[in-house]
């Protein structure tokens, strides 16, 4: 990921990413950038113990909202999904373009205190100060009983830690967060990938009917990506689409004990992931995903997964759909 790959990410497809090492961006309000792989369901390759090294800048942006970017001017709510594989390195320079302090701080990784993203270590950006923080990951290994240490593989996410207190509440309540992926060597790798937040009661800082619509075609191989902020018990809801409760959402054989859900609990500080067909048994349409906590979902905590027909035309009443969404009021239940 060398800085001057990042002003040409977009022209380059997520399979030629992952050979350059090159962050890829998304658009705003839908999916967060990616640190590409390859499309499709492609097992992943890597070699092992690579350090990837990325610029972040940490920006203020329009309404009040702060955000990372790979770029300047590039921030985003979420902040761009950042994934290697266990064994790498990930080496992140943090730009502080703001009048705030403010920092990065990793779930699910290694990190020596200097790199811990908080204050209780010293371990910041002041205004306008560039630091480093440096992200490990290892793979299982065995141990005594024939058990294992578990490895980093999962699917995390990333947070300020030093914005308003010591515990980065402002900066987190403002947009300063992002997923982080590990990916053990053979997982199946996506075609498109969303990042859902929930934060108090908001969908990665939206409400609806401004949260973000996510759209695929029949049959992609959708990845999200849900992480919960805030103050607030959520639980994840996705309409008409399943997934097994383990790693990767998938089942990993007939005998997989992991049981099959399609809503799961969201709560402060953690993170899940999953992978579905997008219209798996159940065709294209307006698919809504929302936190099925009642008055959460009836104040504006749901938006729409639209799946496309498969060459990407718009199927049947899905339009009038998404018409009577954006003409809902959401009002807080009693």
């Amino acid at each position: 990921m060398d800085d001057h790959a990042v002003g040409s990410q977009r022209h380059l497809s997520r399979r030629s990413l992952i050979a350059t090492g090159a962050l890829a961006a998304g658009a705003l309000g839908a999916s967060a950038p990616t640190l590409g792989d390859a499309f499709g369901g492609s097992p992943a390759r890597a070699a092992a113990g690579v350090t990837k090294k990325v610029t972040i800048y940490a920006e203020q942006m329009p309404g009040g909202l702060f955000g990372y970017g790979l770029a300047p001017g590039q921030a985003t709510v979420p902040g761009p999904v950042l994934e290697i594989y266990e064994g790498d390195t990930l080496e992140i320079t943090l730009v502080n373009t703001t009048d705030q302090r403010l920092s990065i701080h990793p779930h699910g990784v290694d990190y020596s205190t200097d790199s811990d993203g908080s204050p209780l270590n010293a371990s910041f950006n002041n205004p306008g100060e560039t630091r480093t923080y440096v992200w490990r990951s290892h793979e299982m290994v065995a141990a005594a009983g024939r058990r294992y240490m578990p490895g980093s593989a999962g699917y995390w996410h990333y947070h300020d830690h030093a914005m308003g207190t010591d515990h980065g509440t402002a900066g987190v309540a403002k947009g300063l967060y992002g997923a982080l992926i590990v990916r053990r060597r053979g997982d199946i790798l996506p075609d498109k990938q969303f990042t859902v937040v929930f934060h108090d009661m908001t969908i990665n800082n939206r409400m609806a009917p401004d949260t973000p619509m996510f759209e695929a075609n029949l049959g992609q191989r959708v990845e999200w990506l849900a992480i919960g902020h805030g103050n607030l018990f959520h639980t994840f809801h996705l309409h008409a689409h399943r997934w097994a409760d383990n790693r990767t959402g998938m089942l990993e054989g007939p005998a997989d004990p992991s049981l099959v859900i399609d809503n799961k609990d969201l709560n402060p500080g953690s993170s899940f992931g999953f992978q579905v067909l997008a219209g798996e048994g159940v065709g294209p349409g307006a698919w809504m995903y929302h936190c099925h906590v009642q008055n959460h979902s009836d104040g504006g905590m749901a938006g729409i997964f639209l799946v496309r027909n498969a060459d990407g035309s718009m199927p049947p009443g899905a339009e009038e759909a998404i018409h009577r969404f954006q003409g809902h009021t959401h009002t807080h239940g009693s």
